[in-house]
């Protein structure tokens, strides 16, 4: 949680090679996106998050380069499409929810984080990066101190920046951002020639099953490359194939938050049973609820997964955000705090 000079973060960031330091930068972005200009309305929430994402990356770029924030951009791409699969309400897959009457983090979920960066990203690449940057600090600049809304970013950024180049961008295009179900198809998509070089072993290894020409390559993968095998892995692989994998590099041990999180999340798909001790442990420590909620999710969609995950937040669930409880009790309505609520239902 972002506050001004203070930033509580999660110690899930903590890997000893700084390869989940984004999270630091995003935070401190919030000083401007966020807490210096602020959304005036839960509707408008992409006005923090996305530009707060947008500028995340920057820092990434200047500090990693940019090599690794496309890594990082590739993987929000995919977290967004995997969030709009399990979102029921139509309308919070937009950049603009219909809020009325609805408890705002009902409609939570990482649409407003990375829509909102792909669409900012997109405007930069129809204008050019020196006059976006110029128009972004005029934002925080002409705002600072204030709460906008989507309205009043658009009006600005017609005045400020689209006026100096007609025929860039249209309002078609504008609404369709704002208002789209998906990513729409002239966006500026992010690209990773570092996850080409990835695709390319995971097939090989996938056709040879030689783990020791896997070990040679993977030795010098970073955290985002690791992430990008593993979740693209099928999700139905052989029992012998996840042993290898396991064998070779210790996945299911792990102190990597988050490839333990994509590698438990393919254990559980897979039916591979000897991570589940590892898993129980996981989900006792960590509150996250971007790491802990999807893994509720999959345990519940079998029988036996469901009285695993009952057992285990029955346990955990004192210890989680109340976000994250709100999240798992629409999941798992089992366990001695939910007893009364499910007699009722039953």
């Amino acid at each position: 949680m972002e506050n001004p000079r203070l930033t509580f973060a999660t110690p899930t960031v903590i890997t000893g090679d700084k390869s989940l330091v984004s999270l630091v930068a995003h935070e401190l972005a919030h000083s401007w996106s966020g807490n210096l200009v602020t959304n005036a309305t839960w509707r408008d929430f992409w006005l923090n998050e996305g530009f707060t994402v947008y500028i995340e990356r920057r820092i990434i770029e200047a500090v990693f380069g940019r090599r690794r924030a496309q890594m990082d951009a590739v993987i929000g791409l995919r977290d967004l499409a995997d969030a709009r699969a399990t979102i029921a309400v139509a309308g919070d897959r937009t950049l603009l929810p219909d809020l009325d009457g609805r408890d705002p983090d009902d409609a939570f979920s990482v649409v407003p984080y990375e829509q909102g960066a792909l669409f900012l990203t997109w405007i930069e690449s129809k204008v050019g990066r020196p006059a976006f940057d110029a128009f972004i600090r005029a934002w925080f600049d002409t705002h600072a101190f204030q709460s906008a809304t989507t309205e009043q970013c658009l009006a600005f950024l017609k005045t400020h920046l689209l006026n100096a180049h007609p025929g860039l961008v249209t309002d078609a295009e504008i609404d369709e951002w704002l208002h789209s179900e998906g990513v729409p198809a002239f966006a500026a998509l992010p690209h990773s020639d570092a996850f080409d070089l990835v695709s390319v072993e995971r097939e090989r290894w996938l056709s040879t099953g030689d783990t020791h020409a896997l070990s040679r390559a993977g030795r010098a993968w970073t955290t985002q490359e690791w992430l990008h095998f593993i979740d693209a892995l099928p999700r139905d692989l052989s029992a012998d194939r996840l042993v290898a994998l396991d064998e070779a590099f210790s996945l299911t041990s792990s102190t990597n938050a988050e490839i333990a999180h994509v590698w438990f999340r393919l254990a559980i798909a897979a039916g591979y049973t000897a991570a589940l001790p590892a898993i129980e442990r996981y989900l006792l420590r960590i509150g996250r609820r971007k790491l802990i909620v999807p893994l509720y999710r999959d345990l519940t969609a079998t029988v036996s997964g469901k009285l695993l995950a009952a057992r285990i937040y029955a346990q955990a669930r004192p210890g989680y955000h109340p976000l994250a409880q709100s999240a798992i009790d629409a999941l798992v309505p089992v366990g001695p705090y939910t007893s009364r609520r499910l007699e009722t239902r039953l």
